[in-house]
């Protein structure tokens, strides 16, 4: 029996970066013998095992055949005659590809280390064609390490687009896809996720709506890099510049959906864009099962942050609207989310990245004023039921409106 550290690990390690999980490879062994040295076994496809005492996974070396279509079409086989080479050859790039002995010793059969070096993303073999979730983990990939200058290798970036052609992409569950979304959303960079996604054809497969904003122009005036699609990558940059949460960057993905539907004829003008897009993200918010706060958000800001960028000159009606819109007495955070994603939308614009935004201001103020109204003072003149929402919203809009001018003045 021989164990190898493979993976993430081994990469991460020679690139300088911290190692958080760390997967093993055995070699030369049985599930009996796995078993006999306390070994829990969790894997159901193939033979995974937790360590009795550090709870990692140790995996028996295997080899996998296609047999069916999605990330799910494969048949496994492991035995003790399964060679390292052989487990390594099975893996998507070539810096995922290598593994390390108790004494830091490299095996690299595949040139690993040399493209890390090289800062290039490469497929190990040609049988990365036959997993389509590998389109979307090496785009995850060229996300989290754009940074280092790596970018995707031609003759691999053809492999996804192959893959992309194929008809694969449709046969991945909503589940696989939304992990490997929501991860890639979370990295570095993840306006490089969608740009490989686009440039190898599976932007268009897997979100339409998105790839549709590509090449459609918006007023220079406010918008200097004129395309829609460009906007929405600069506005993802700037929710990860800004640290933002998965729920305000998923937003800011999807809250310009409504200028793909702009009759040519129109542009560069988008009328009514925010309303035309809702079904569309309703529409994409569905078809990943994306989680319920990421959902709310997105719909809300869609609809809405046209409202945030005009705070300042929305009236005292309008402005309540948006607060009970939001629940901002319950759900105080969720509107604090918003704010967050009109101010990168304003702030993914060319030229204009560090331009304040004294609307996130205003409206926590507003919001701020419209929960200070006491409900007390109106409960003891005898307000109850639908008559007392009225009065409060009366109050409230009073409250607004003094804050309004006292902001102007």
């Amino acid at each position: 029996m021989q164990i190898y550290k493979v993976g993430g690990a081994v990469r991460d390690r020679l690139l300088g970066k911290p190692v958080t999980d760390i997967d093993w490879v055995v070699v030369g062994a049985t599930t009996e013998e796995m078993l006999a040295q306390g070994f829990r076994p969790v894997g159901a496809d193939f033979p995974v095992f937790l360590h009795p005492k550090t709870g990692e996974e140790y995996a028996l070396a295997r080899t996998e055949r296609k047999s069916g279509r999605g990330y799910g079409g494969f048949t496994f086989h492991a035995s003790p005659e399964v060679t390292l080479e052989q487990d390594l050859i099975r893996r998507d790039l070539t810096i995922n590809a290598m593994a390390e002995d108790d004494g830091q010793n490299l095996t690299d059969p595949y040139n690993g280390q040399r493209d890390l070096e090289d800062r290039i993303l490469r497929h190990v073999s040609p049988a990365f064609a036959e997993d389509p979730l590998r389109v979307l983990r090496v785009a995850r990939f060229a996300a989290r390490y754009a940074a280092l200058g790596f970018t995707v290798a031609p003759e691999t970036l053809e492999l996804m687009r192959t893959l992309s052609e194929s008809g694969e992409l449709e046969a991945l569950t909503a589940e696989r896809n939304w992990k490997e979304i929501s991860r890639a959303l979370m990295e570095e960079q993840p306006q490089v996720f969608i740009q490989v996604l686009r440039d190898c054809g599976a932007l268009k497969v897997l979100m339409p709506e998105v790839d549709a904003l590509f090449g459609v122009p918006q007023p220079e005036a406010h918008h200097p890099e004129i395309d829609s699609g460009v906007h929405t990558l600069s506005v993802l940059e700037q929710s990860a510049l800004h640290r933002q949460p998965l729920t305000v960057r998923w937003a800011c993905l999807l809250h310009d959906l409504g200028k793909g539907l702009t009759p040519q004829e129109e542009w560069p003008r988008h009328i009514a864009h925010e309303h035309k897009g809702l079904k569309l993200i309703k529409a994409v918010n569905e078809r990943f099962k994306a989680p319920k706060e990421c959902q709310e958000l997105a719909l809300l800001v869609g609809q809405y942050h046209t409202h945030g960028h005009r705070a300042l000159e929305l009236k005292a009606t309008t402005l309540l609207e948006l607060l009970q819109s939001f629940d901002v007495y319950r759900r105080p955070q969720r509107f604090e989310e918003f704010i967050a994603a009109c101010e990168m939308d304003a702030r993914g614009r060319k030229g204009l990245e560090q331009r304040s935004y004294p609307q996130a201001d205003y409206l926590r103020g507003a919001a701020n004023v419209a929960r200070s109204v006491a409900v007390q003072p109106l409960l003891e003149k005898g307000f109850k039921g639908p008559e007392l929402g009225e009065a409060l919203k009366r109050e409230r809009l009073k409250a607004l409106k003094a804050y309004k001018e006292a902001a102007a003045s």
